[in-house]
């Protein structure tokens, strides 16, 4: 019987699920169910003999899960009979206390709940997914993967802020990283359409997604990232500020009156693209400044020069980069923001070939001209199986 592992991602009001065969990669079952503790429910179920779409109301995330369960009952195909092995849950920030996958019980539950501080956003959610799970799949190894945990190989001088130590130390103020899961997939991908041994590799991963980061890569372990003790440092995002000086928050606090939680919604939510443009996507982006909004014209520069800046601090960083390597939705599937963040890089042997570049695919492929001593790269993230392969992995031993 195939060995598979059910993966699942949980938001505060989704739950998004996969059932990975864990011997070829391939999806067999996926799925989206939204607006949990909402009105106007649905799940989208996909496995070989199609989609449904069902419209469901879920109070919480346990009647979520059984709906789920539910929904693989009704194709024919229930997970009991799937070859299920363990189940691999995405949780966004594990401190440092987490350096690699774990096999979920209280302890490390408690300890996840402890984090919620770092991630008040993320974390709980994922700890619903995880206590609603082990009740409703009791005789299955749970496994936490976390976004943090690929960073915590992070030197000391990387991770550490210019703050008072006492203070830092007492709080848990230092630099953590996010995109983890993806940047560890994406990395050995890259690796291996170099043909070269990851551990010999090093890269510069920029993972340009609604959220955005960088990661310097050197032997497949992350040294540096541009996510910090929160996911709202480094480049310009949807709706994220990414890098600012912090003086600016003592300033809008005295001149412009604004609270705590004021600030907090104009850096995360009111910034970025949406504060520079007015949209957060950047396809609407585009669509804007073709029309020559000068708003839109500018957003589009201020993100790519972000990406240009970690682009050179992160070669000075590795010394040398054997690949500049683009993923997630924008960073797969936006050719200008590809070609405009790595444009005037030619002498640093970075450069873009705009025929390949232009070109559309799903597969990992290079858009670099043949030669470059540095080569770029484009290569769809996977983060579902990489969970999965990190789960089976861990439970296989």
């Amino acid at each position: 019987m195939t060995a598979t592992v059910l993966v699942l991602n949980c938001g505060s009001s989704s739950i998004k699920y996969r059932l990975v065969d864990t011997g070829n990669g391939t999806a067999t079952t996926q799925g989206l169910l939204e607006r949990i503790g909402e009105s106007g429910g649905r799940l989208r179920h996909e496995d070989p003999d199609g989609v449904r779409e069902i419209d469901v109301d879920v109070p919480d995330h346990e009647r979520g899960l059984r709906e789920i369960m539910r929904a693989f009952d009704e194709t024919g195909r229930p997970l009991a009979e799937s070859g299920l092995v363990a189940v691999g849950h995405r949780v966004v920030h594990g401190g440092d206390r987490f350096a690699d996958p774990v096999v979920v019980d209280d302890d490390v539950e408690a300890t996840i709940e402890a984090l919620t501080p770092l991630a008040p956003l993320h974390n709980p959610p994922n700890l619903a997914g995880i206590q609603v799970a082990r009740r409703a799949l009791p005789d299955l190894p749970h496994v936490a993967v976390f976004d943090t945990a690929f960073h915590q190989s992070l030197p000391a001088s990387a991770y550490t802020y210019a703050l008072d130590t006492s203070t830092a130390a007492e709080h848990g103020v230092r630099r953590y990283g996010f995109h983890g899961t993806s940047v560890s997939y994406v990395s050995h991908e890259a690796a291996r359409l170099l043909e070269r041994r990851l551990e010999d590799t090093n890269l510069i991963v920029l993972h340009l997604g609604n959220g955005a980061s960088a990661t310097a890569v050197r032997g497949g372990r992350s040294v540096d990232t541009s996510m910090g003790l929160t996911p709202l440092e480094g480049l310009v995002m949807g709706t994220r500020s990414g890098d600012l000086d912090p003086g600016i928050l003592f300033h809008l606090r005295r001149e412009a009156g604004m609270a705590v939680d004021d600030l907090d919604d104009l850096l995360n939510r009111r910034s970025g693209l949406l504060g520079l443009a007015g949209a957060n996507d950047m396809r609407e982006v585009h669509r804007r400044a073709r029309e020559g909004d000068e708003h839109a014209l500018l957003a589009r520069e201020v993100y790519c020069h972000r990406i240009r800046h970690y682009v050179g601090a992160y070669l000075a960083v590795l010394g040398h980069a054997h690949a500049v390597v683009f993923t997630a939705g924008i960073g797969e599937n936006d050719a200008w923001v590809r070609s405009h963040s790595l444009s005037g890089l030619r002498r640093l042997g970075i450069e873009v070939d705009h025929v390949r570049n232009a070109l559309p695919g799903r597969r990992a492929h290079v858009i670099s001209p043949d030669g470059a001593e540095v080569a770029v790269m484009v290569v769809p993230t996977d983060e579902e199986l990489e969970i999965a392969r990190q789960a089976i992995s861990l439970v296989a031993t």
